[in-house]
């Protein structure tokens, strides 16, 4: 982040740096390769039966960006491998293309060797700015939306591989989260895995987290509570600053609550005190909390790899999610770079992500 983030990792702490670094960083962009060939771009709408009847009112039909390459329409008995790529916390699919400067970084990582494939954007915003990709009455089942609904319609509408080993799933911050996350969930459905600085990895802490002053963190709890209470429906929340948006959409993912009109979900604390039982379950929502419970579900993957950058605040948990994988004796791979939370993604997308799963996933209509 600005190379002074206190070596901790908590949701309080990382989502609100990562929403200032958002703001704060121009994402690099790779230069054009030249003769790097076209891609088609494909916006469409797919209906996610996992989302219906929300109690937040989030839409079940999703925005879906898909990028077809080159050869798709060329050569009309090819079958291609698909990519899905998760956007993070307070962006939408479409600034999603622009961080990563799709398609440009995806004709330029085939123009330099990589197999080509379909490579999927999903739109996973919400009212409050991100779904966690994870399973709520609240927000509805973002994660069943990921593994089920939008691989289902991918594989019935284009010329897919339809095998496991022919699926990659990546994502960054909150999108690592849920790569994290979903692909600890699902090997059934995806073949190998990219997790890219991932957010929200550690258990969020009863009180003030070790560098945060108690005032501070007590008063940041009560502005949220008020701010809560005088919210009618999530639609109040438009004008909320990030952080306060980024416990929000927090607490509708993993404490809902459908006895709680208008908002439907609870606070990990209140009236300024923690509620041990709230905080209970967003820490059974923490990866590097439940990873160990999947270790025989990532011994599935065909390979596992992990960035961060060096001034990212984030690299404490990626660290120690390597270090857990490692400690189990599971293959991954994991890189340190240079750069913040944003700075190098485009770069990484094209030039690591992209040959990663051109390295890893299978192109063949009979996989092993």
């Amino acid at each position: 982040m600005n190379g002074k983030t206190p070596a901790y990792s908590v949701l309080w702490v990382s989502l609100f740096v990562c929403g200032q670094i958002a703001a704060q960083v121009q994402t690099e962009v790779p230069p054009v390769i030249p003769g790097a060939r076209p891609v088609t771009v494909e916006r469409i709408k797919v209906h996610a039966q996992s989302l219906e009847g929300n109690l937040e009112g989030e839409p079940a039909d999703r925005d879906v960006i898909v990028f077809l390459p080159p050869d798709y329409n060329k050569d009309k008995h090819r079958r291609f491998p698909v990519v899905y790529a998760l956007h993070g916390f307070s962006i939408g699919a479409e600034q999603w293309t622009r961080e990563i400067h799709v398609p440009q970084t995806i004709e330029g990582a085939f123009a330099q060797g990589a197999k080509e494939m379909i490579v999927v954007l999903p739109d996973s915003k919400t009212a409050y700015g991100g779904s966690m990709y994870s399973s709520s009455a609240t927000t509805g089942d973002f994660a069943r939306f990921i593994a089920h609904d939008l691989v289902a319609y991918i594989d019935a509408h284009y010329r897919t591989l339809p095998n496991r080993l022919s699926r990659g799933l990546v994502g960054h911050s909150m999108g690592g989260y849920g790569a994290a996350r979903i692909g600890m969930q699902h090997p059934e459905v995806f073949g190998s895995l990219y997790i890219m600085s991932p957010c929200c990895m550690s258990p969020r802490p009863a009180g003030p987290p070790p560098g945060v002053e108690a005032s501070k963190f007590e008063e940041n709890e009560k502005q949220l509570e008020e701010a809560v209470a005088a919210m009618k429906s999530p639609a109040d929340a438009a004008d909320l600053p990030f952080f306060t948006k980024a416990q929000l959409a927090s607490a509708a993912a993993w404490s809902p609550d459908p006895k709680n009109p208008p908002l439907y979900f609870d606070l990990p604390f209140k009236d300024g005190a923690p509620r041990p039982e709230i905080v209970a379950k967003w820490t059974a929502n923490a990866p590097l909390a439940f990873v160990d419970q999947y270790i025989d579900n990532l011994r599935e993957y065909t390979a596992i790899a992990m960035d961060v950058g060096d001034q990212d605040g984030l690299r404490f948990d990626t660290e120690k999610l390597h270090a857990i994988l490692d400690s189990y004796g599971i293959k991954n791979t994991f890189e340190l770079y240079h750069g913040t939370h944003t700075s190098a993604v485009a770069d990484r997308f094209q030039n690591h992500v992209i040959p990663f799963f051109s390295q890893n996933l299978c192109f063949a209509k009979e996989c092993p």
